[in-house]
């Protein structure tokens, strides 16, 4: 598992890939994805729910986004066989093992704003 992600990583043309910082940020870096898995931790885990959470994402970013994540395995996406369809996103456990990183910026933000 640890040699596909490493070569996932090396695909992406991540330097230091031997690194576990540039591993973590990899998987969560960025603009979005922070934000995503706080509002999902949250309950805001339908599509729409995200965007209109998220000030100034489209909707091609969530949507690449999330997609990136779900490959990661950080989230678990659950498509349910209603009209219209309807798309869930959940935590998985390798997620959730994130959370004390995005706690600890959350915690960081507040005392610093």
């Amino acid at each position: 598992m640890v040699n596909k992600n490493l070569e996932k990583i090396k695909s992406k043309k991540v330097p230091n890939v031997d690194c576990p910082v540039t591993y973590c940020m990899s998987i969560i870096g960025g603009k979005w994805k922070p934000i995503i898995l706080f509002l999902i931790s949250k309950g805001a885990n339908r599509f729409g729910i995200l965007q209109k959470g998220i000030d100034g994402i489209s909707k091609q970013v969530l949507t690449t986004q999330l997609r990136e994540l779900e490959n990661d395995g950080i989230l678990e996406r659950k498509m349910y066989a209603e009209v219209p369809p309807k798309v869930e996103y959940f935590i998985t456990s390798k997620g959730e093992s994130i959370f004390s990183v995005i706690h600890a910026m959350k915690n960081w933000g507040e005392e610093n704003m």
